[in-house]
């Protein structure tokens, strides 16, 4: 804790009242020499009167004793100049001791402010931080919540895109399914719808393989150009066509086969991944990109 003013003069009015603490202050203050100094003018004075009682006991014998102690007490009033000068420089560097307390004091009540201060700052700049935080937080959200929001949009556009072109598939089969089979013929819903119930009413699919060719996008029937047998196109159309289209049009093409009747897997869009394009190629699927067609031996030199 910083020594006031007040503390100061608490402590020089408590040694006006304690003298011993006046000596324990003067001996921690105070050089050695200056401490001795007193014993020693006491030593002096003692050897002095000591001389004395000698010298009036034997006065006729020591006329130049005498001489020699007015020259010892010349010495030692010299002795005690000196010892006053000391105790005047003594109390000149008490008295600027007191003053540098002073100082310290006043300069550790500025130090506190500017760290009251500071502090005031560091709390007003933490409540604008956590204010901050809390902005962000709350923007995060709503991005987050945009980010969904656009991916939703991003999927229905999708969807949206892809029933329009399996529309435009449908209408235009012929001239696009034309480049694999000839004649190719769109099969209506109700024209898929009697193919799979004869094959459920003669056991060959189950219910659930049933719905699974229900969701096929396009069933065309045509004829083969080699040899003109006839043939269906098990079609998956998909804006991008990916991995998951290629195993799907698989998936139902096998069903469609166990009619008994040559069946070829077909995905058509407006584009394949890579992944698409290496699948079609190994499983045998044809592609179908803007009307043109890639059959499967042919589908790495598109890429």
């Amino acid at each position: 804790m910083p020594f006031t003013v007040d503390e100061f003069h608490d402590l020089l009015r408590l040694l006006q009242e304690r003298p011993e603490w006046r000596a324990e202050l003067r001996r921690v203050v105070l050089t050695d020499e200056l401490l001795a100094l007193p014993v020693q003018v006491a030593e002096f004075r003692a050897e002095t009167e000591r001389r004395f009682q000698e010298l009036a006991q034997a006065q006729a014998r020591t006329e130049q004793r005498v001489e020699a102690l007015a020259q010892a007490q010349a010495r030692t009033e010299k002795h005690v100049a000196a010892l006053a000068e000391a105790q005047a420089r003594t109390e000149e560097q008490v008295q600027a001791l007191s003053t540098r307390v002073t100082q310290l004091a006043e300069a550790q009540a500025r130090t506190e402010e500017k760290v009251q201060a500071l502090s005031t700052r560091v709390t007003q700049l933490a409540e604008a931080q956590a204010r901050t935080e809390i902005q962000l937080t709350a923007l995060a959200e709503q991005v987050a919540k945009l980010a969904q929001r656009l991916e939703g949009l991003t999927i229905e556009v999708g969807e949206l895109k892809g029933m329009q072109l399996e529309a435009d598939y449908r209408v235009k089969g012929h001239a696009y399914f034309s480049r694999l089979v000839r004649r190719p013929h769109v099969l209506s819903a109700d024209e898929v719808t009697t193919l799979v119930e004869d094959a459920q009413d003669r056991g060959i699919l189950s219910e659930a393989e049933a719905r699974e060719l229900y969701d096929t996008d396009l069933i065309v029937r045509g004829k083969k150009r080699e040899d003109g047998t006839e043939v269906y196109l098990v079609v998956e159309v998909s804006w991008g066509v990916g991995l998951h289209d290629v195993e799907r049009v698989l998936k139902r093409a096998a069903l469609l086969a166990r009619l008994g009747t040559a069946v070829m897997p077909v995905v058509a869009g407006k584009r394949l991944t890579a992944d698409a394009i290496r699948s079609a190629r190994t499983q045998q699927v044809w592609q179908v990109t803007d009307g043109y067609a890639v059959p499967p031996e042919s589908a790495e030199a598109q890429t």
